[in-house]
């Protein structure tokens, strides 16, 4: 078992995702962008017209069991952590409200929108590593080293504690309902 002892804080950034996105990569790009060391899905809701996933039946020795879906779907839910080597889980309703899921190759198109609530373990830093048992790259969890979990990653070093934050010329950055 791959854990950090004792809970973590939480930063939450809120996405909406427009018509057309691929929304794995939106995800990594925001991860990236936002330079996040131990993200994961919070909440997913919205709905896309292509999706790759792969079944369950898959092995290490055997990733050929894919599945490559076209038309509307709404996304009932999506799970997993975003670290640069993403592992989600998807589950899409088609017109009928039949469900399929699987692991998220990619390949996700957005219809209308995806409204995604990420959140980011402060404390945590997730990694992957080999794992010679299941043949996958697997989690790692471990104590992020040097880090103030009250940071804020975006703030300038070089700014003055003291300054007014409502100044002109400070950037306020509104991450809620941000289209990519």
């Amino acid at each position: 078992m791959s854990a950090a002892g004792g809970g973590s804080a939480l930063r939450v950034h809120a996405v909406r995702l427009g018509p057309g996105l691929e929304l794995l990569a939106a995800l990594q790009a925001l991860v990236i962008e936002r330079r996040l060391q131990a993200p994961f899905i919070i909440s997913c809701v919205g709905s896309v017209t292509k999706a790759t996933l792969r079944l369950a039946n898959a092995t290490a020795t055997n990733t050929n069991e894919v599945l490559q879906l076209s038309g509307r779907y709404e996304i009932v839910s999506l799970v997993g952590t975003l670290n640069p080597e993403a592992h989600l889980h998807i589950c899409l309703a088609d017109a009928e409200g039949r469900t399929v899921g699987g692991h998220v190759l990619g390949g996700l198109e957005v219809f209308t929108t995806a409204e995604l609530v990420v959140g980011e373990a402060l404390d945590l830093q997730f990694t992957r590593e080999m794992d010679v048992h299941t043949g996958f790259p697997e989690l790692v969890v471990q104590p992020r080293v040097g880090s103030d979990p009250d940071a804020d990653p975006d703030a300038d070093p070089d700014a003055d504690p003291d300054a007014d934050p409502d100044a002109e010329g400070v950037k306020h950055e509104v991450i809620n309902n941000l289209c990519l």
